[in-house]
């Protein structure tokens, strides 16, 4: 006989358990409880299971998790924790993990899978279930969660009865603003930049349902509005499991994106890394409101080529730079990402005089198996277009660097469209040099290659292009190699002793 109790602490994490949607999933900060509560759920489900005719209730579930250590050293750990090997049967540690639970009339089958690598995944395709539980979705794209859909509601089979309940549960941290939680969960509109096609897998289907914890902490703010302390939160889940100090101590010594990402549950880019441009202030570099086309002026818009094709279009008005528009893709073609571009050129800068389009240099190298160019196809699709000047990182950062850090008439020189977000992001610390995996602060010698960085390299081509690098490429004068002086004795270190001429040589 095991003794096993279990009561959800939280409003939203037992409206969560008594959902009977085909697809829930709930995101709470760190320590919320969502994670054990996601453990229950798939013994209640198996308990609830009717029984076939031998009197046996079956049921298959899958727990997943991205990669093999996390889903070692946190998703078994948990599970384990309420599911002990001592009370509730061997658990097999060869892959696939597996733990088969035997107890009374209940047959539960759990298989937990990594779906890091390929034959993981295929793994994932071949398996009838009853249900799947997804711990930490937001590390799981999109077409993850629509193979697990697939497979669900096949175990047990309808001629032993069938499932009493089948589906998908999930539980996550605070992701990101463009994830596609945020997205079918309705926090955030579908970005434009994304093909119909794929819009509509985004859309929330009538039996989804997502449920939102509240933060862990509540922000102390200052008459100024700055944030000046963390008080624990009233209305915080699971405290009854937790220590009042558990969330007081966590923030310690955390970024304030950290804490807003894992404390306070909001969408957002957790910090890491040291940010490439320092010196950015959004309450200095960041326009309060949209920044209006200015007419008459010439558009520049920097591109970034690729299947994941970014674009920075802004003006110069009055030796200021505006930043109005941004256009991030995902998995798009130079054909497709040029009509894109043409069509936010045609409707928002419909007014400006001209539209100069800068891009990588190495986009004007032809493909071994075609011999168009990306600036070939823009060109085509009547787009002028034309490679930055130079492709040197330090040139290029620097090119950036030196407008951030210029003001006139107690104005500064760069301005950012609050709507440019994966801009402004990448700003604010997501594009950054990655921390070395070595000891003390070390870090690599070029931004990481990231999801920022498109748009960022997009930007620095279009100030490059513009002319903003023009002075400080004049400045990097080539260095002047350095001669020998002839009459230099390395024996002395000084100017060679003229020797006194011999007796002979008078003669």
């Amino acid at each position: 006989m095991v003794d096993f109790k279990y009561k959800p602490d939280g409003e939203v994490l037992k409206a969560f358990m008594k959902n009977d949607t085909f697809f829930r999933g709930i995101r709470g900060p760190v320590g919320s409880g969502k994670s054990v509560g996601c453990c229950i759920e798939v013994f209640r489900r198996a308990l609830e299971q009717k029984p076939n005719a031998e009197g046996v209730r079956k049921s298959r579930w899958a727990i997943i998790r991205n990669t093999n250590p996390q889903l070692r050293t946190t998703t078994i750990k948990t599970w384990l924790d309420w599911f002990p090997e001592s009370d509730w049967g061997k658990f097999t540690w060869s892959v696939p993990y597996t733990h088969n639970i035997k107890k009374g009339d209940i047959e539960l089958e759990v298989i937990f899978l990594a779906l890091d690598r390929p034959e993981d995944v295929k793994k994932l395709l071949s398996l009838e279930l009853t249900g799947i539980w997804i711990n930490e979705a937001r590390e799981i794209p999109k077409s993850i969660i629509d193979a697990c859909t697939m497979r669900v509601g096949r175990y047990p089979s309808m001629r032993d009865g069938g499932p009493s309940w089948t589906g998908v549960i999930a539980d996550t941290n605070a992701p990101e603003e463009d994830h596609w939680w945020p997205i079918m969960s309705g926090e955030v509109p579908v970005p434009d930049h994304i093909p119909r096609e794929q819009a509509k897998m985004l859309v929330k289907p009538d039996n989804w349902e997502f449920f939102t914890q509240p933060s862990g902490m509540t922000e102390v703010k200052g008459e100024d509005g700055e944030i000046q302390d963390y008080v624990p939160s009233k209305v915080a889940e699971n405290q009854a499991n937790m220590m009042k100090s558990y969330y007081p101590n966590l923030i310690r010594g955390k970024t304030k994106s950290w804490i807003d990402v894992y404390v306070m549950n909001r969408l957002g880019h957790i910090q890491e890394g040291k940010p490439v441009y320092p010196m950015f202030a959004p309450e200095v570099h960041v326009a309060k409101e949209e920044i209006p086309i200015a007419a008459g002026h010439p558009v520049y818009v920097g591109v970034d080529f690729g299947l994941t094709p970014a674009a920075v279009l802004g003006q110069k008005v009055r030796g200021r730079w505006f930043l109005q528009s941004e256009i991030v893709a995902i998995d798009m073609g130079i054909v497709r990402f040029a009509e894109v571009l043409r069509n936010e050129l045609a409707t928002r800068f419909s007014a400006a005089s001209e539209a100069i389009i800068i891009g990588d240099p190495a986009g004007d190298f032809r493909a071994q198996t075609d011999e168009s160019t990306p600036f070939h196809i823009l060109r085509g699709a009547g787009l002028r277009a034309f490679p930055a000047p130079s492709n040197s990182v330090d040139l290029r950062l620097e090119a950036v660097s030196s407008q951030l850090t210029k003001m006139i008439e107690g104005k500064p020189v760069l301005l950012i469209d609050p709507r440019c977000q994966q801009l402004i992001k990448g700003f604010e610390g997501g594009y950054a040099y990655k921390r070395m995996e070595v000891s003390g602060e070390r870090y690599a010698d070029k931004p990481d290659k990231n999801m920022f960085s498109h748009i960022h390299d997009a930007a620095q081509y279009l100030f490059l292009g513009a002319g903003e690098g023009r002075a400080l490429m004049n400045s990097q004068k080539p260095a002047q190699p350095t001669v020998a002086k002839r009459d230099f004795d390395v024996f002395t270190r000084g100017p060679k002793q003229r020797k006194k001429p011999s007796l002979w040589s008078r003669l």
